[in-house]
Formats: structure tokens, sequence, C-alpha cells
């Protein structure tokens, strides 16, 4: 039996992704089994924390090698043998796709011509399937790495909050960006149970800079009327504070005010007409543009969440709306952004991650002209030392199935491996168990990790 038979067949016994909070457990099969060698007095303390433990961590080896992700969200579900896991087939535009082979990578230059040249600085999981072939669902499900439908699902937080929590004790007192932000990312999944605190910053580029950061009475008498309004009531807010609502209401006052009047702020959060044209002067494009501007100033953000939607092709999949205009979108500036943060020796500690939330159908197009919903899928990695140039895994001729895994679980790769990765990369152990959800169960930053059933992609690194 393979791995992949193992793991599905351990999938098929302990349905976790798919349970309702109340059918979970209380006891593993591997601690039942304690308990019965513990006695009933040790078996009481072996699956819970160390009494004031919040955070109990399993010693899991991590690479270090990042200090920022920029994660970038095609919502929609980009057709994957049209892109980065290109194949030719019987509806496959030739003249439009100009498809090449480019150091052993198959790549369709006619889309992508842009970022056929920086795929010496990319690695592409082509060994990727998702979970679920619903949109929001599938969306959700790649924010916070596990099914919403699941053990704590419907409050699990957003990756990138997680990350806000672990990287806030590196946190100078300088550093007034917030250590989240969501970039034309409306539908960006928040800080879930924990405090809004570590919630993204959710921001529209604007040549205009951040919203708000300036009052129109100036600041000498923004900071008046701030301490007049503080004096009134600090008392429900830091004195007495009521909930944890209050708490994080306090916080949001006092972060949002170390945004205003903020050079740094400013220089990271505008950006020309030039800069823009360079990014292909889009949405897309400037979110890319703020992304670099904003970690090029070390003010504190160390997770960013991109969004470029519109890839749900079912119809038309190649007309000059469809493929090739996102795939243009894309190129643009995905190109610009691998190739800006390279210059300035930033993209050796930035991870990048790109991939949508499934692929698409795979051979012939549809009556429509289209692709459908589909398992299958890809993950583009670069940068914080992942080696670039070449493909993680195959699939059959049609794209359909993975033939060769590429990766030492020898399986197919899921989203909790990808978010196990992204941990991995910033030097957070992936395997930590916090205790403070609401029910005090645990919540697993990858789950199943006390298990050993998920984890980091180390060949991207090898």
């Amino acid at each position: 039996m393979n791995n992949q038979d193992r793991f599905d067949r351990y999938v098929a016994r302990n349905p976790h992704s798919h349970d309702f909070f109340f059918a979970r457990p209380h006891w593993s099969r591997r601690g039942f089994f304690k308990m019965l060698g513990a006695g009933v007095a040790g078996s009481f303390l072996l699956e819970k924390p160390a009494l004031g433990e919040v955070v109990r961590r399993f010693g899991a080896p991590t690479r270090n090698t990042a200090r920022s992700v920029i994660m970038i969200l095609l919502s929609g579900a980009p057709s994957h043998t049209d892109t980065f896991d290109f194949k030719q087939s019987p509806s496959t535009p030739a003249e439009l796709l100009k498809p090449e082979t480019i150091g052993g990578v198959a790549w369709p230059t006619g889309l992508m011509p842009k970022l056929a040249a920086n795929l010496p600085d990319m690695a592409i999981v082509r060994s990727a399937r998702s979970w679920a072939l619903q949109h929001s669902l599938g969306q959700a499900w790649v924010q916070i790495g596990r099914s919403p439908g699941a053990v704590l699902g419907d409050i699990a937080p957003n990756i990138g909050s997680i990350v806000a929590v672990e990287k806030e004790a590196e946190r100078t007192a300088s550093q007034a960006f917030p250590a989240f932000l969501a970039l034309n990312s409306d539908g960006a999944i928040g800080s879930g149970y924990m405090s809004a605190a570590y919630a993204p910053l959710r921001v529209v580029p604007s040549t205009a800079g951040l919203p708000d950061t300036q009052n129109p009475d100036g600041a000498t008498r923004f900071e008046s009327k701030f301490a007049f309004a503080s004096a009134l009531d600090e008392p429900l807010r830091v004195t007495r504070p009521f909930s944890k609502e209050m708490a994080d209401l306090e916080r949001f006052y006092r972060e949002s005010k170390g945004l205003m009047y903020n050079a740094s702020v400013d220089k990271a959060f505008r950006f020309t007409a030039e800069e823009s044209a360079r990014y292909g002067n889009n949405n897309f494009g400037n979110a890319c543009l703020l992304a670099s501007k904003i970690l090029a100033e070390r003010g504190g953000t160390r997770y960013i969440q991109i969004t470029l939607g519109g890839w749900d092709m079912h119809q038309n999949i190649y007309a000059a709306t469809g493929l090739p205009n996102n795939c243009r979108t894309l190129d643009n500036g995905v190109s610009q952004l691998i190739n800006d943060l390279k210059s300035s020796g930033l993209l050796q500690e930035t991870m990048v991650v790109m991939m949508g939330e499934f692929g698409r159908t795979t051979g012939r197009i549809t009556a429509q002209n289209g692709r459908d919903h589909f398992l299958q899928q890809f993950v583009m990695f670069a940068g914080a030392g992942v080696k670039g140039g070449r493909t993680i895994g195959s699939t059959d001729a049609t794209g359909s199935a993975t033939v060769e895994t590429g990766w030492s679980r020898d399986r197919d790769i899921r989203p909790e491996d990808v978010e196990a990765t992204i941990y991995s990369a910033l030097g957070i152990d992936w395997t930590s168990v916090r205790y403070d959800d609401p029910f005090q169960r645990g919540f697993y930053y990858v789950p199943e990790s006390n298990n050993d059933i998920y984890g980091p992609i180390e060949e991207l690194w090898s």
C-alpha cells in the first residue's frame, strides 16, 4: 500500500475535515491507549495543557527562511492546464497560448511571457489537490488551512492572523504597520475567535495613500481632540475594561493613531502613475506594488494577502476578456513583484505563494467553450530560499491526476500542507496547539498535526 492509499484510508476512517464540533471525540486512539497505561489520574492530565499554558508546541523543526509572506489568492479557480501545469489539449489554441518548454517546464508564453522570465525563481507544485469544489468553501479553506465546516472551522482565524499572533513579540516600538494586510481582499477571512487586533487591515490601493491618516483640523488640533476623547472614555476602555471587545477597541484606537501623520506609512502606501504602469496599471498590479513598498519599509507587516478574482470561466475561456485578460493582469503584476523584491534583496526573506481554491476540467473544453470545477490544481512558490526553475510533482497527459507526487510524503499536496509550509518558512512551529479557543478543546495550527498527517513541503528548499 502506498502513502496515498494510506492517507486516503486514514481520512476515510477519521473524517477530520468534515465533522461538526460536537461529533469530535474527546480522545484520540493514541490518547486512549496512553490513558489505559497511565491510569485515570494520569489520563486526566494527558491531553490537557499545563495550568496557565495557552500554547503547547511539539517542537517541529522549521525552515525559518522567511521574514514575511505574500499570499496571492486567485479566486474563481484558474485553469491549471492552461497556465502553471500546461498541457496541450485538442481545444488549446496554440496560436494564442504559444506553448514552449523553458528549462524543462512547459509554459504558455502567449499568456504569460513576463513570468516565463521568472521561472528560475519559481517552484511550481503540480501535485496539489483541493478538498472542495464550491467557491466560497474552497477559498476559505485556503485561508484557514482546514474545512470551514470542520471542528472550530467557522471561527478559525486566517493564516495571516496566526502569523500576526506569533510575530507580535518581534515587533518594535517604531513599527506601526499592521502585521496582517489584505489588499483588494474585502472577502478575506478575519481573526476568527482571536482578538480583533489580529484581523487583517483591508486596503484598496490608491495613489492618495492610506485613507484617513490625516485630520482636516491638522496634527496639533487632532492631538488635542484625541487626548480629550481619551480622557473621557479611558476609564471604560483601559482602567476598568468590561469585555474583550473593549480591550480590542482600546488597541484599535492606539494602533490607528500610530498610522496617522506617519512618514513611513505615506511612503509605503502612496504610489505614482509611473509606478502603477510598471505593474500593469490596474488594481491587482497596484496591490503587488504596495506589497513590495510596504515590506521595504519594515514597518511590522509580516503577512499580506492579495486577491485576483475573475477565474471562474465556465464559458468562452479563450475569449479576449477571459483567460488572456486575466493572465495579462497576473503576468504584469506578479512578474514585476518578483523582480522588485529580487532587486531590493527582499525576495530572499519573502515567500510568495500563489494558488486558487481548485482547478478546472481538463482535456477538451465544454459545449459552452469553458472549463468547469475540478479538484486538481497548482501552487506556486518563490523566494525565502525556495529553489526555483522546476516543478514539484507531475500529472498525467491531460492534467487530471497526479502521477508523481514529488515529495517525501508521496501523496497529493493539500491546503493543510501549504499552510504548514508557510508556518515553517516563517519559523513558526506548525505543530502548535492553542488552548484559548472558546471551548478550550485545542486549536491546532495545522489540523491533525499530533498525528503527523500533514506537513511542510520540504522539497521546495532541496
